[in-house]
Parts: structure tokens; sequence; C-alpha cells
């Protein structure tokens, strides 16, 4: 195929901005100014990245920010083309950012919460298992209703999964199939709780799951995290002050957002006290997959003796963000019912193509191959962050090597005005999240760093910027 466009690229090693960023933006120059045409046929990165004589994988950062933004479109097998219908943004070059409605500033990396690299997912796998779901001759079946709660030979699976692999003992009648995780802690406080009661959440926290919360009408109350987890002496100081808590919502297996694993000490008072004051333990297992220890810390719903539990799991960091794959699960059949007959309502049944080809993915081995080498992704991209925050963040902020998940915690060794750094970060187009994010604590000074989703280029770039920032630098 011809790629007729001939290149006038100028990179600048001595500017502050990246590289692949420099790339990006005379990409987008050309084609505001008519040079690429809609349908046009850049390079491939390999030819780029040898005539510009850069590491190609700095050129498919740069290919990657462009498709993001919408300026080209990749074609399996063919290449990369300039996009039918470009973005209406004002003029873009190497002075002027593009603005959004957000923050007036052009956003091109983003320190998020911990979201997966959706290059690694599955995607050829997910796609022939859907060409094999439709070639079958009983398709006209899934095509169908089916049950609120979710195909029931996923749920089934599901099932298996959580027994082998997470040591609890649950069926396929105690699982509803759910678009993500938040719609389970949706549907978990509607169907748990009635308005006025009170529910404990961690603070710092999961500020989506405490609006599901309140929207059923819970009145939360905050309780801290420390080392350990949420501190079980303040947990028994509420139960023995206030009138009757009704749940607790918690993060164990790696709290949001200071991913720290709540201790088999604690555990194990959490289900005392549940069983005891008769509470129910809404259990978060968000990131379950992704540990890179030797063994995963099994969930408190896997101890027989907890009475009452509602259990959210997701598989969309897995498969693949766009999915939303999550699961609710409980011990109590009343619950469950309920939860049907609420699904039934907000949504009358999942996705069930979806569903069964998640499902063969599963039952091929697709999954458990894919988990293996996600892993290891994660724990090289782990290891190649801590050792870009050692280098520019040492002595400036304290932080923890996470076991699993995809973020650290990182608290600046001194306080810091969060909103000036935030701005000044904004300015050069990096988005932070803010410890307001997490908590209406002023005092908190810490924020969580996902690193899951961008380049080594792009990590070393946001946290060399950050550090810039922090006290103990000219630019404090």
């Amino acid at each position: 195929m011809l790629r007729p466009w001939k290149l006038e690229i100028q990179l600048d090693p001595q500017s502050e901005k990246a590289i692949y960023l420099q790339i990006a933006d005379i990409i987008i120059q050309d084609i505001q100014t008519g040079r690429l045409k809609a349908g046009d046929a850049l390079p491939g990165s390999r030819q780029l990245a040898a005539d510009l004589s850069v590491n190609r994988n700095t050129v498919v950062d740069a290919l990657n920010v462009l498709i993001n933004e919408g300026w080209i479109e990749a074609q399996p097998r063919k290449g990369a083309f300039v996009a039918d219908v470009l973005p209406t943004t004002p003029s873009h070059n190497n002075k002027q950012a593009i603005t959004t409605p957000e923050n007036n500033h052009h956003i091109h990396l983003y320190f998020d919460d911990g979201f997966p690299d959706s290059k690694i997912a599955p995607m050829t796998e997910l796609a022939r298992a859907y060409r094999k779901i439709f070639n079958q001759k009983a398709r006209w079946q899934l095509m169908g209703y089916n049950s609120e709660l979710g195909d029931e030979s996923f749920r089934k699976v599901v099932a298996q999964m959580l027994n082998h692999q997470r040591g609890m003992q649950v069926t396929a009648s105690d699982i509803c199939i759910t678009r993500g995780s938040q719609m389970a802690t949706y549907l978990a406080a509607h169907c748990l709780l009635s308005p006025g009661d009170r529910v404990i959440v961690e603070n710092p926290g999961y500020r989506p799951a405490w609006k599901a919360l309140e929207n059923a009408g819970a009145q939360l109350i905050p309780i801290a995290v420390d080392k350990e987890g949420i501190v079980i002496d303040h947990v028994i100081a509420c139960l023995q002050s206030h009138q009757k808590i009704r749940a607790i919502y918690i993060t164990p297996h790696h709290q949001y957002p200071t991913t720290v694993t709540l201790s088999l000490q604690r555990r194990q008072a959490l289900i005392r006290l549940s069983n005891e004051y008769g509470f129910t333990i809404i259990e978060d297992d968000y990131d379950n997959e992704f540990h890179f220890g030797y063994r995963p810390v099994l969930p408190l719903a896997s101890f027989p003796e907890l009475r009452n539990y509602a259990y959210i799991g997701t598989m969309s960091k897995v498969v693949a963000p766009a999915l939303r794959i999550g699961y609710l699960v409980s011990n109590d059949s009343v619950v469950m019912k309920k939860v049907a007959a609420l699904r039934k309502i907000i949504d009358v049944q999942g996705d069930a193509m979806m569903e069964q080809a998640v499902l063969e993915l599963i039952s091929d081995g697709t999954i458990k191959k894919h988990i293996r080498k996600a892993t290891l992704f994660y724990k090289n991209k782990r290891d190649k962050t801590l050792l870009l925050l050692e280098k520019y963040l040492k002595g400036k902020a304290d932080y923890e090597v996470p076991e699993g998940g995809l973020a650290f915690w990182i608290v600046p060794a001194h306080t810091i005005n969060w909103p000036k750094v935030a701005a000044k970060l904004l300015t050069k187009g990096i988005k932070i999240n803010t410890p307001d994010n997490y908590s209406d604590d002023p005092t908190l000074n810490g924020f969580r760093f996902g690193y899951g989703a961008l380049s080594e280029a792009q990590l070393e770039e946001g946290i060399r910027a950050l550090a810039a920032y922090l006290p103990g630098t000219d630019k404090a």
C-alpha cells in the first residue's frame, strides 16, 4: 500500500515535551493544515521509527495518542489512516494546548487509579469466540430473553472459579452477573439497605461505591485505614456508640486507594463483629486476579463462619475494560431474590452473547493463560515504576511496594498544596487524582498512581513532572 506522506518531522531532544508527544503533535498539525487528508495512510511504526532514529515504542506511543484522541484509525493488518471524522478542537501545535470543557487543557497523560492496559487484552481470541457462537446452530436461542441473574452456564463457571481459586462455597443461584462492579454495588446497596441505615466505609475509600450506598439512603460512617487495613478498634467504638450498623463496605484484598491488605487478625475480628452485631460485610474484591506474591489472600466471603456477606468481583480488567463484566454473590437467598427483581427492572438481563464468549475463553483456557501473562506483564511494569519512583521521588515521598493490583499509593514527605500542584501539572497536559477524590479529610496527603495503562515513557514523564513540584525542589 502506498504511503505518500513525506516526512517533515523535526524533533527537539532538549524540549520539555516528550518525543512521542512531539511526533503526535506534528502529525496533528499536518492533518489540520490539510497535508494529511482523511483516509491517508501513515508510514508503518517501524519505518517511522527508522526515519526519525527513535525507538519503535516511542512511535507506538505517539500513534496510540493519535488513536485515543480520534485523529487516526488503526485497521488490522493494513496500518494507520487519518480518520474520516476528525476531532473538533482549536489549533493544535507545540505552543497551544487543546482545550476541553473539563479543565481547559489538553490532557495527554492521566495518572488514573489503576486502569489495565487494553493493548494486552485477548481481543483476537474474544473475536474468535464471538464468531464461533454466531456460527452455532442453536445461536437463535441466545437471541431471546435469558435469566435476569445472567446465563446459567456462565454463572456455574464463575461459581467454580470462586470455589476453586478463592476458597468460597457458592452455587450458580448465589450469583448475579452484572455490567461491571459498580452495578453490583448498586444492586447490593438497594437490596440490603433501607433509607437511614448506617453503613461503615473505609476512609480514604472508593467514592463511586459511597455514592451507590448513599443513593440507597445509607448514612455513611467513615473509619480510618492504616497499614493493616481498616482500624478495628474504631469499628468497635462505632458499633458500641451508634444505633444499629446495617453493613460495612470494604476493599480488603488491596484497599482502595492505599493498596494495603487487611491483616488476617483484623479479618477474623471483623467476621466476629459481623456475626455478633448482625451487620453484612459488603466485600469489593476489585482486582483479585493481579497478585504478585506467592499466594493471594482469600476473601472474607471464603470464611465458612461468616453469616452475612455480599461479595463483589469483576472480570473487566482481565478481559477488556470496555466489556462490563461484574458479579454479585450473596449467601442470603432472600437478598438474591431482591437482586433478581431489581435487576429485571433496571436491566432486563445481561449480555448473553458476551457471557457465552467469555465462557468460551474460560473453557478453552484462554483466560487462565492471559491472567498468567498479564500478571507477569504488570509485575514487570510495577518494578519499572518502582525504579522511576526511586529515581525521581527518593526523599520526597513515601510509598509501599504493592503486592498486587495496578497502582501505588504515594504520600509526599511534606504536606503540599494539592490544588496548586494539580493545576501546574495540568498546564503540562498531565491530570492527577488529588486526595479529595478519596476522602473529605483535609489532612489526607496521598494520592493513587495507576501504572497499568501507561507506557514506560509516559511513566517517566509523569513521575519526573510530579517530582518537580514536590517540596524540596525550586518549584515547590
